[in-house]
């Protein structure tokens, strides 16, 4: 699923990173190679297009040799056996912030809570939410915020629920978000938040990583609604695309250098 790495890559770009690597399945490298052109392709081994467990040691030498300050994992992934395996294999051995969504969420959940993975930033909607607890997604909606402080205790982790009146919980503090709107439930979306929040930990100053977390969290969700409410004033909310976030991105991110919420 190409158009999700894409999507994410640009996200990143856009949230001011200087130097964004797309790492994609080596035999998919030239669909990647068609843009973003700003971005840098990191080749990986695979399998009919999925990545296997051996992509974990390209990834491990790429991020130590070149200081990688955050990764986002998952958009784009798929489900296979060989992705799941790569994904626990990464959480067991990379020290990096990582922001983990969509199939790494998945990954996750087949995975025991253990305190040996990096500082993680956890982006579920609320079906991926509940499979991190072992519950329905109606139980994970009727008590949104509970639900997220639930998945951030469980896992040492920053969870940004997304959805309307998007939920982000270290698991004692919380933030519920006020900007976005409906055309933002969209395909794709969720991989702008993803690109534009690990850029922003590359950013973002705070006394220790768990700050840099939740900072990088709180304002990514902030400007993202953002940039869609803007759109959204501009073509509306029924033809509103992902694509149309990331163009108004730089507008949403003008002038605002900081956020401290309450």
């Amino acid at each position: 699923m190409m158009g999700a790495p894409r999507l994410a890559a640009l996200g990143a770009l856009r949230g001011g990173a200087g130097l964004v690597t797309l790492g994609v399945p080596e035999s998919l490298e030239p669909l990647a190679a068609v843009g973003p052109w700003e971005a840098m392709t990191l080749p990986l081994p695979d399998r009919s297009g999925g990545l296997t467990a051996r992509a974990i040691s390209r990834v491990h030498s790429y991020v130590k040799e070149r200081r990688v300050s955050s990764v986002a994992l998952g958009p784009g992934l798929g489900g296979e056996k060989g992705v799941v395996a790569f994904v626990q294999n990464f959480l067991s051995s990379v020290s990096v912030p990582t922001v983990l969504d969509a199939d790494g969420l998945n990954a996750l959940s087949l995975r025991a809570p253990s305190s040996d993975t990096p500082p993680l930033l956890l982006t579920p909607h609320p079906g991926e939410l509940a499979r991190l607890l072992g519950v329905s997604t109606g139980t994970v909606q009727k008590d949104r915020s509970s639900s997220a402080r639930a998945v951030a205790l469980r896992y040492g982790s920053v969870v940004v629920l997304k959805g309307h009146g998007t939920v982000v919980t270290d698991g004692n503090q919380t933030y519920v978000n006020s900007t976005g709107n409906p055309g933002m439930a969209t395909g794709g979306t969720g991989d702008v938040l993803a690109g534009l929040i690990a850029a922003l930990l590359g950013q973002v100053s705070a006394e220790d990583v768990s700050q840099r977390l939740w900072r990088a969290a709180v304002l990514g969700v902030y400007l993202h609604g953002r940039a869609g409410d803007l759109a959204e004033k501009e073509i509306g909310s029924v033809s509103l695309l992902a694509r149309d976030v990331l163009s108004y991105l730089p507008k949403a991110i003008q002038g605002f250098s900081s956020i401290h919420p309450a």
